[in-house]
C-alpha cells in the first residue's frame, strides 16, 4: 500500500473520480508527489522512466479535466504511461510492471478500462483517436478524445497521414491531438520535423520577448501576466508560424509549458469546449524532476531497478557480449573493409548497436528517425546505385516495413542486408515487441536468404555472409547475451544454404533453427539423437535433410518462431515437394500473442527449455526414453 505519511494526497487516488475531489489549487502538489512515487517504485522494478517523469503534468491536468474513462485518452508509443497507470488504479502493483502477471509495461485494454487503445509502437495515435472520433459522432455522444502524441512518434509517416485525413474532413472531427514536444525518442530526434520545432521554441527574438516580459510583469498568476500569456498566442507566428499544421486543416495552440500545471489547465480547458480539429503544442522535459535523468535523457529513458539516491551504477565485472554487441563490431569491421556498405536504423541507435558506427563513420550512418517503411526503401534505392546498405530493425519492427521489404527489395533483387535484432521470445515488453512472426513472415519472401545464428561467431560469420550475397538477405538473432562463444574479428563467410550436424544419434534428427541449438545438444546427449544446426531458414540444406531423412525414423524441428509457417514448416513442405513420408514433429511457439514475463519462463512455458522439448519428444516417440541404459549416479 502506499505510504500516506508520504503521499498524503496520492495515496487517496484509486481513480480520477478521486483525483477530480481535489481543488485546483492542490493539483501541483499531486504532480510533485505523483513524480516522487514514480521515482520510488521505478527504481524499485525497473522500466520505462524518463518519458512517464516528463508527462506528470500533462497527465494530472488530462485526468483532472477529462471525465476519463467516458472520455477517451489515446496515449502513443506507450514509454510515458506509467503516471497514467497509477493515477487509474493500477498504483499499488505500478512495481510489477513487466514481471509476468503484473502490470503491463504499454497501454493494455484487457487491463483497464482507462487503456482505450493497446500500443507499443509509435504514432498510431492520431489514426485511433480519430477514428474513435467519428465512431463517436455517429452514434450521436458528446464524449471528448484526446491523443498525446511526442515529437518522435509525430516523425512517422502514420501520423501524418492521419492529420491529413483528420484536417480535410468536413464536417471537422471533435478532437483534441497534444503534441508532447520534448526533442527526444529514445535518442535525440533527427530530421526536418525537428528542425522546425526547434526554431518554433527556440526562437531568440521570442524567448527575449517572453523572458524580458516574465520580468516586466512579474508575478505569472496576475491579470497582466495572463493577459499576455494569451497575446504572445497571437503574436508568436509573427516569428515562429505554425503553418504546418494549419494548413492540415489543424486549429493550432502553443507552445506552452508542459510543466506549467495552471497554464496546462487553462489551455485544456479552453480546447475542451472548441468543436473541430484541435493541436496543443506542450514543451517538456524527458527525465523532468530527476536530476540524473534530465541529464541522460538517453540513458535514462529505459532502466533496470536503481537507488534514487544515487543513480544507475554500471554493475562490475565482465559480462557475455549480446548480439547487439556482436553487430556492433562487426558493422564497424565491415565498413573498414567495405567503402560501400552504408548503416540505416529506423531511430534505434542504442538499440540497434550503432553507436560506435555513428561516431566512427558518420557519413555513411542514417538514422531515418521513426520511419521503418522509408528506411527500407530508402536502403533499395541505395543499392540501386551500387551501395550496401544494411539495415539495423528490430523484428517487430520490421513487421511495419514489410510491404517496403517485399516490393522495393525483393522483387528488384536488390542487395540489402538486414540485421534483425530482437528475434523470436523477447519478454518484459509484451505482445507487441516480441519477435514471435519474423521467420513466417520473411521465409514466404522469394529472393531473400535468411538465416538465424546458434552463437556469437556464427552471429558475424552470417552477417559477413548476408553483406557479400548479392541479394537481399536477413540475418535474426534474439535479445541479450549469447552462449559465451567468442565470435572473433575476421569477416568470413558460410556456404550459403548448408547446415551442420553436430551429434550423430539414432532413431530421431533434431533440427535446431538459431538460439535453440544448445537445448537441441542438451536433450540431444541426453537421449543419444542427432542434432542439426540448421544456420539456413532459407534456403534449407536439401541434400543433408533427404540424407538424414534416410537414417532416421523421424525429425523434431525446434524454433522461437511461432510454429505456424515457421522454419519447421519449410522442412516439411520440402519432405513433401520430394515424395519422403516421414513423421515431423514441429516445436515452437503456439498460436498466441506473447504476455510479458522473462524470456526464460516464455521459453517454458512454450515447451522450449529442456525439459519442455523432452517431454514433448517423448510424448511423440516414447521409446526413446528406453533406448538408453539408466545413469548410475556416480559415487
Amino acid at each position: 500500500m502506499t505510504d500516506p505519511t508520504r503521499y498524503p494526497r496520492l495515496s487517496r487516488i484509486d481513480s480520477p473520480a478521486d483525483l477530480r475531489r481535489f481543488d485546483e489549487d492542490e493539483l501541483p502538489a499531486v504532480a510533485d508527489e505523483l513524480r516522487a512515487y514514480l521515482i520510488e517504485s521505478v527504481g524499485r522494478s525497473g522500466g520505462h522512466f524518463g518519458a512517464g517523469l516528463g508527462v506528470i503534468e500533462l497527465t494530472t491536468a488530462l485526468h483532472w479535466l477529462y471525465d476519463t474513462p467516458e472520455d477517451r485518452i489515446v496515449w502513443d508509443v506507450g514509454h510515458q504511461c506509467y503516471p497514467h497507470k497509477i493515477l487509474t488504479g493500477r498504483r499499488d502493483r505500478i512495481h510489477t510492471v513487466k514481471q509476468k502477471g503484473g502490470v503491463a509495461p504499454f497501454p493494455k485494454r484487457d487491463e483497464s478500462e482507462y487503456d482505450t487503445f493497446g500500443v507499443g509502437h509509435s504514432s498510431t495515435s492520431i489514426s485511433a483517436a480519430l477514428g474513435m472520433a467519428i465512431a463517436n459522432a455517429r452514434a450521436g455522444n458528446e464524449r471528448k478524445v484526446v491523443a498525446v502524441i511526442g515529437d518522435g512518434a509525430m516523425t512517422a509517416g502514420m501520423a501524418y497521414e492521419a492529420l491529413n485525413h483528420a484536417g480535410g474532413m468536413d464536417p471537422e472531427p471533435d478532437l483534441l491531438v497534444i503534441l508532447n514536444d520534448n526533442r527526444m525518442s529514445i535518442s535525440e530526434n533527427v530530421g526536418g520535423l525537428t528542425r522546425m520545432l526547434g526554431r518554433m521554441t527556440g526562437s531568440k527574438t521570442l524567448n527575449a520577448l517572453r523572458e524580458g516580459g516574465k520580468k516586466l510583469l512579474g508575478d505569472k498568476n496576475k491579470p497582466p501576466a495572463r493577459f499576455v500569456r494569451r497575446w504572445e498566442e497571437h503574436w508568436k507566428g509573427m516569428f515562429v508560424p505554425s503553418t504546418l499544421f494549419e494548413e492540415m486543416g489543424f486549429h493550432y495552440t502553443g507552445p506552452i509549458d508542459g510543466h506549467d500545471l495552471p497554464a496546462l489547465i487553462g489551455a485544456l480547458r479552453t480546447l475542451k469546449g472548441l468543436k473541430g480539429a484541435q493541436l496543443l503544442h506542450v514543451i517538456t522535459t524527458k527525465g523532468k524532476g530527476y536530476e540524473l535523468a534530465e541529464g541522460d535523457q538517453i540513458g535514462y529513458h529505459a532502466v533496470s531497478p536503481f537507488d534514487p539516491s544515487l543513480g544507475v551504477v554500471a554493475k562490475g565485472g565482465a559480462k557475455k557480449p549480446t548480439y547487439t554487441d556482436v553487430f556492433s563490431d562487426w558493422l564497424c569491421d565491415a565498413a573498414a573493409a567495405e567503402p560501400r556498405l552504408m548503416g540505416i536504423t529506423p531511430a534505434m541507435r542504442e538499440g540497434s548497436g550503432l553507436v560506435r558506427f555513428s561516431k566512427e563513420y558518420p557519413e555513411r550512418y542514417f538514422d531515418v528517425a521513426i520511419a521503418e517503411q522509408h528506411a527500407v526503401t530508402l536502403a533499395a534505392g541505395m543499392a540501386a546505385e551500387g551501395a550496401k546498405p544494411v539495415v539495423a530493425i528490430y523484428s517487430s519492427f520490421l513487421q511495419r516495413g514489410y510491404d517496403q521489404l517485399v516490393h522495393d527489395v525483393a522483387i528488384q533483387g536488390f542487395d540489402v542486408l538486414f540485421a534483425i535484432d530482437r528475434a523470436g521470445v523477447v519478454g518484459p515488453d509484451g505482445a507487441t515487441h516480441a519477435g514471435n512472426l519474423d521467420l513466417s513472415y520473411l521465409r514466404c519472401v522469394p529472393n531473400l536468404v535468411v538465416m538465424a545464428p546458434a552463437d556469437e561467431r556464427e552471429a558475424r560469420r552470417m552477417l559477413s555472409t548476408g553483406l557479400q550475397y548479392p541479394g537481399p538477405a536477413a540475418v535474426r538473432y534474439p535479445r541479450g547475451a549469447g552462449t559465451g562463444v567468442a565470435a572473433g574479428d575476421d569477416l568470413d563467410t558460410l556456404p550459403i544454404g548448408r547446415a551442420e550436424v553436430r551429434r550423430r544419434g539414432t532413431g530421431i534428427a533434431l533440427l535446431a533453427f538459431g538460439a535453440l541449438l544448445r537445448v537441441a545438444e542438451a536433450v540431444g546427449a541426453e537421449l543419444g539423437l542427432t542434432v542439426v544446426n540448421m544456420r539456413f531458414v532459407k534456403p534449407l540444406d536439401r541434400d543433408l535433410l533427404l540424407e538424414l531423412a534416410r537414417e532416421h525414423e523421424g525429425f523434431a524441428t525446434l524454433e522461437d518462431n511461432v510454429v505456424m509457417g515457421g522454419a519447421g514448416s519449410g522442412v516439411a513442405e520440402l519432405l513433401n515437394a520430394e515424395g519422403v513420408v516421414l513423421p515431423v514433429l514441429h516445436l515452437g511457439l503456439p498460436d498466441a500473442f506473447q504476455q510479458h514475463a522473462s524470456r526464460e519462463d516464455l521459453l517454458a512455458e512454450a515447451g522450449l527449455d529442456a525439459a519442455g522439448v523432452r517431454a514433448a519428444l517423448l510424448a511423440r516417440w516414447p521409446r526413446l526414453g528406453e533406448a538408453r541404459p539408466p545413469r548410475v549416479a556416480a559415487g
